[in-house]
């Protein structure tokens, strides 16, 4: 007796086990969950992917968003914008530079600039004689400066009014230097200028370096050789089974998006849609790149680094991109499910808007698919995902995004690869099965990658490797590699399968 009341418990758990894999399973896809890769620098650039694309860009180190300090030569002084902006004075007068001394440049032509402040306000100039001020919310002809530069980081500046800036002995920037300062004179006219941290290489950046013509070139030959039928072919042969493509919100206006983006991208998403369907994968549209920019990144092509998303206007207009991309989209047989957006950034972007913001895209998806997943991104820094399930975002096919990386912390510097390992069992897991045991989304890693803080050798990447796919391979909706291609090459799946560093 004793031997049968075991079967049948044992018979039990197994069908409680089975019932509750079958509940945890995503629809439509082979295998029941998502084995996938995303298709990032496809259709929103981000240029460490694929550096050659901004290639032949004159001053391409001068891009929108490039952080720019001047320090007079006269005066040995940097130029400030007092209170970061708020004051709307400008001095010739600090010794040493940070934030307050620092200008986020927007790029008309490739000599012509405007000047942003750490507070938001851009230098402006009523014209010859005048003194320049940070009082202006947007930029226009007062606002328009050219940067004329030597080969040894000298430069002038001249404003849109025809004189040349110089410090003035009260210490103001003043539009009023008479004739053309020589750059090796050392006057009050000549600055020396000075770049602070990386700069934005994303789609506004390339757009709006090259200029119309050639940008509209270098994408359109991009969009159609980067990812191809072939490439599906491959993917699916090797298993993938679903694509996680990054789309701008700047799709919606195809084919003729507002400057400076390029078209082209809408039509390349529909024949990946017709290559899914064709070799039985799926597909997830994220919205990569909201307006405003969610996270000031070059991957959501913010412009200059500032995160303006939260603004009514920019949440509305990405609704109405979330809403364009369901109507398209929401009865396609290839479509799995809509990312709502990519890593809001907190605490710029505060919890409760992103929440109201998910309820409200949720609603969206729904009015035009009733079995789309909706998936909702982790907000990066700090904050907990479980929020997201507190907030009751969803009742159906709701799915929250986490992204995983031992990388962009200090502390994976130091870490041996099994310590690496240890972390992703240890950590990375315990997260995993508390939110797959919660009553609320399922887990879905939608970017991971085999690199880890200190590397190692081709073993120690297929152990890391290996310990990643089991992992990840528990969340509940599955998991997407970042991504299919990548110069960087362990960021790459395709390099990771063909060179044997990752192994299925």
């Amino acid at each position: 007796m004793e031997s049968v009341s075991c079967k049948w418990l044992l018979l039990s758990f197994l069908f409680l086990f089975s019932a509750h894999s079958a509940l945890c399973a995503v629809d439509g896809v082979n295998g029941g969950k998502v084995l996938g890769v995303n298709l990032g620098n496809w259709l929103v650039i981000e240029g460490w992917m694929k550096p050659s694309l901004f290639d032949g860009i004159v001053n391409g180190d001068m891009l929108d968003g490039a952080k720019v300090q001047f320090k007079s030569l006269s005066s040995n002084k940097y130029v400030c914008a007092e209170e970061g902006g708020d004051s709307g004075v400008v001095t010739v007068d600090r010794e040493k530079a940070s934030g307050w001394e620092t200008f986020r440049l927007w790029r008309v032509s490739p000599s012509e600039y405007q000047l942003r402040s750490f507070k938001g306000q851009f230098l402006s100039c009523a014209g010859q004689g005048a003194s320049v001020t940070a009082t202006s919310g947007s930029p226009s002809f007062k606002e328009t400066f050219t940067i004329e530069r030597a080969s040894n980081d000298r430069v002038r500046i001249r404003h849109s009014s025809g004189r040349y800036l110089q410090a003035s002995s009260g210490n103001e920037l003043k539009a009023d230097y008479v004739g053309t300062p020589g750059f090796d004179d050392g006057n009050a006219a000549i600055f020396e200028m000075t770049f602070d941290g990386a700069r934005l290489q994303g789609e506004y950046q390339l757009s709006n370096g090259h200029g119309p013509e050639k940008a509209r070139k270098v994408l359109t030959e991009h969009m159609n050789s980067y990812i191809t039928r072939e490439d599906f072919q491959y993917l699916s042969q090797h298993g993938i089974n679903t694509v996680r493509i990054p789309v701008g919100w700047w799709i919606t206006k195809d084919p003729n998006p507002p400057a400076p983006y390029v078209g082209g991208s809408l039509a390349t998403l529909d024949n990946a849609f017709k290559w899914a369907q064709e070799f039985g994968m799926k597909c997830i549209i994220d919205l990569h790149a909201a307006p405003g920019s969610q996270n000031g990144m070059d991957h959501s092509s913010s412009r200059d680094g500032f995160i303006d998303w939260m603004k009514s206007d920019n949440i509305q207009q990405s609704l109405d991109a979330i809403e364009f991309i369901a109507s398209k989209y929401g009865s396609d047989p290839a479509l799995l499910g809509i990312q709502l957006f990519n890593e809001p950034h907190s605490p710029e972007v505060p919890l409760d808007t992103v929440l109201n913001y998910y309820k409200d895209g949720y609603n969206v998806v729904r009015k035009h698919s009733s079995t789309a997943y909706v998936i909702m991104s982790q907000l990066i820094g700090p904050g907990d995902p479980a929020d997201i399930y507190k907030a009751n975002t969803g009742k159906r096919n709701v799915v929250l995004d986490l992204h995983y990386y031992n990388l962009f912390d200090d502390k994976f510097n130091n870490m041996s690869t099994q310590e690496d390992i240890d972390f992703l069992y240890n950590t990375r897991k315990t997260q995993m099965d508390s939110l797959n045991a919660a009553d609320g989304p399922l887990v879905f890693i939608g970017e991971w990658v085999n690199e880890f803080g200190r590397g190692g050798l081709q073993e120690d990447y297929q152990n890391f490797g290996r310990s990643q796919l089991d992992v990840y391979g528990s969340a509940s909706f599955g998991w997407a590699y970042w991504s299919f291609k990548n110069v960087q090459q362990h960021w790459s799946l395709q390099w990771n399968i063909n060179n044997n560093y990752l192994q299925f």
